[in-house]
């Protein structure tokens, strides 16, 4: 049995819906309102203005990322392929979250952009306690960033097999080899 979203979730699902879509402009409150399926005034219930909104996606966010610091910091294979091997877009809901707060964080919002740096420095302290040589840690970031940015801007997907797929998908595996020889050398 599974239960119903309830009506704020379904505000911030909508707005987060309409962000990838259509963009922040086309984001006003009657569109979410609409897209939500709730009046404009069950929107303002549960947020009072666009800023509470966008407010309600950021600690979104940031709760996802605490669930994700906490997986990343227990994973066996180590904090660093773990950022890289989740670093492929594969439209979870924090997947989705993201995307929706890098279109507002590409406009002038400052709240939204403190928030990816914030979420940032924790995946690089986890990643620098994991490889222990700063130019390194910054270049499995920088690995797992291009990764991400690859498959949500172009929808490249990831396979299992070497090198490039014949569609131009992306071989994590082969990737996270790199990040071996890498955190070995950081070692050495």
């Amino acid at each position: 049995m599974t239960t119903q979203p309830s009506a704020r979730e379904r505000v911030l699902q909508a707005y987060e819906d309409l962000l990838i879509n259509d963009g922040p402009r086309a984001a006003t409150l009657d569109a979410v309102a609409a897209a939500a399926g709730v009046s404009k005034g069950g929107l303002l219930y549960h947020f009072k203005s666009k800023e509470a909104l966008t407010a309600g996606l950021v600690d979104k966010m940031r709760e996802m990322a605490e669930l994700d610091f906490a997986l990343m910091a227990k994973d066996p294979d180590g904090c660093a392929k773990y950022y890289v091997r989740t670093s492929v877009f594969g439209g979870t809901t924090f997947d989705r979250t993201i995307v929706a707060a890098m279109r507002l964080a590409q406009g002038d919002d400052s709240t939204v952009r403190a928030a990816f740096s914030e979420i940032h420095a924790s995946w690089y302290r986890l990643i620098l306690g994991d490889i222990k040589d700063p130019s390194v840690a910054r270049a499995v970031m920088l690995l797992g960033d291009g990764l991400y940015y690859n498959a949500a801007l172009f929808g490249l997907p990831a396979h299992a097999g070497n090198d490039a797929g014949p569609d131009g998908s992306v071989d994590v595996q082969s990737l996270l080899g790199v990040v071996d020889r890498m955190a070995s050398g950081a070692r050495a």
